[in-house]
């Protein structure tokens, strides 16, 4: 609809904002009149019509089955589009009209705002299969009335309230009209369905629903006054209602045809399933941060066990291997209280990366300098775990091997993402300037235990690569390659 009215039409951003808030409510009058609905806007220079959007009904057969967005009409040859939009009111004259056997009552609605006329709404009804109208169709038919001409005074729709059409009820989930003191004149079948699932033990019609609402909510006190007002219809408002038997959703529609309120149009629908999935799943969610946050503290005491028995060995062998595993232990803790905090399972590693620099880098007692560049980005709770030990490992061992006790240094770590999108591979490269490897060394068969580590969680669990080459220069190059998930 932007590109149209921009490429066709003089009107503002306020006008197409406002157009905009009519085509995301405007799903309401194509149910509620069973018609089709098509925005028709003159063209700059006056000579035309663009149709700029189209509503089918849910209620109903369609009168259009091709799309009609983008076409142009001269004008002169839709009389009505024409006397609606030069008279500035609905126009219903005319006989019907013949599309492809069918005959189509057309109808033609101006779209007002602030007392200008910015287009027409053509409402095209399929008349083949009408019959003699229910009592549930005849007051669609009156609402539906009621909104065109609130459409037609610019007082539709309502500018101050945003609506998520996904989210609220329609008119086949729940319909109640009432008038202009909030009692009930017309409740739909699903409508009373769903007060018989708060606790309603009778019928709506004749009931004032602000106050029979306000009895069947468990609340008491001064919200009640509020819930009263609400459910009355007396302002364009969306809430919630829960009783002892269910959740119902309820948007007020005030209905001011000729700028005097008459009454309004309750719109329901029941989502006590719906709720009851969503707080299972926030319940399930929950438990799922809690046992993160267990499993952080629990290897967190063993990690501070781990210390305390280092600190009582002799050996100077014992006492390290020790704080190495202190370490492992602290690196797979660090993605446990990541993904404590997290509503899903994935994590941003670049976040674990710098913790597990800094815990790692504590062994060079300041004389190797640490740091990252690149992105490691948000990655899967089963990616971030195994690499987590592996950046472990592969930093400890730069640390212990590359630099004598007195030489300082630096260790690098890159990440770099890339790809397709379907298959997105991340290269880490662990870099130092230390002593380099030594003569005939080969990684894929030395028996360090951190390398048997990095071996078989990068290419057991993490499906990657793994290589260690000397740097250019002066050092060593470890490379990691592996494949993560695409970010959603």
């Amino acid at each position: 609809m932007n590109d149209l009215v921009r490429q066709h039409t003089d009107l503002g951003e306020t006008d197409l904002e406002w157009l905009h808030l009519l085509v995301s409510e405007w799903q309401l009058l194509s149910d509620l009149s069973f018609a089709d609905l098509v925005l028709w806007v003159p063209t700059r220079d006056g000579t035309r019509y663009v149709s700029v959007a189209q509503m089918r009904p849910n209620t109903g057969p369609t009168s259009y089955q091709d799309d009609m967005v983008g076409h142009m009409v001269p004008r002169g040859r839709r009389p009505l589009l024409d006397a609606a939009l030069d008279e500035g009111r609905i126009v219903r004259e005319g006989d019907p009209e013949w599309r492809e056997e069918v005959p189509v009552r057309v109808e033609s609605i101006p779209v007002r705002r602030e007392g200008r006329v910015l287009g027409v709404i053509a409402r095209n009804t399929n008349l083949l299969t009408v019959r003699t109208p229910s009592r549930l169709e005849l007051t669609y038919l009156q609402s539906a009335s009621d909104l065109a001409q609130m459409i037609a005074a610019g007082a539709f729709p309502f500018p101050d309230q945003q609506v998520d059409m996904d989210a609220s009820p329609r008119v086949g989930d729940g319909l109640v009209r009432l008038d202009a003191d909030g009692v009930v004149q017309y409740a739909s079948p699903n409508g009373l369905s769903a007060y018989h699932r708060l606790g309603l033990a009778s019928d709506l019609v004749g009931q004032h629903l602000g106050g029979i609402t306000a009895e069947l909510a468990p609340s008491r006190g001064p919200v009640d006054e509020a819930l009263v007002k609400l459910a009355s219809g007396y302002a364009p408002r969306e809430f919630e209602v829960e009783g002892a038997g269910g959740v119902i959703q309820l948007r007020a529609i005030p209905l001011k045809p000729k700028g005097v309120r008459i009454g309004s149009l309750v719109l329901l629908r029941d989502v006590t399933e719906l709720r009851r999935r969503e707080r299972e799943l926030i319940t399930k969610d929950a438990t799922i941060r809690e046992i993160h946050h267990r499993v952080k503290n629990n290897l967190q005491t063993v990690a501070a066990l781990l210390r305390l028995q280092a600190r009582r060995m002799d050996s100077p062998q014992g006492r390290e291997a020790l704080n190495e595993a202190v370490r492992r232990v602290g690196s797979i803790a660090i993605v446990h209280e990541t993904l404590s905090q997290n509503l899903d399972e994935r994590v941003d590693f670049d976040e674990i990366a710098d913790r597990v620099i800094a815990m790692v880098a504590e062994i060079s007692t300041g004389r190797v300098t640490c740091r990252r560049t690149g992105r490691f980005g948000i990655l899967e709770a089963e990616v971030a775990t195994p690499l987590a030990m592996v950046l472990t490992e592969v930093l400890q061992n730069a640390l212990e091997h590359a630099f004598g006790l007195a030489e300082s240094g630096t260790v690098e770590v890159s990440a770099v993402c890339g790809g397709s999108s379907a298959e997105r591979r991340l290269l880490i490269t662990v870099q130092d300037d230390g002593c380099g490897l030594p003569e005939g060394f080969d990684p894929q068969s030395a028996g360090n235990l951190g390398l048997q580590i990095v071996r078989t969680l990068v290419e057991g669990e993490l499906n990657g690569t793994f290589g260690m080459v000397p740097a250019a220069g002066r050092g060593t190059q470890v490379i990691l390659d592996i494949p993560v998930r695409s970010e959603k």
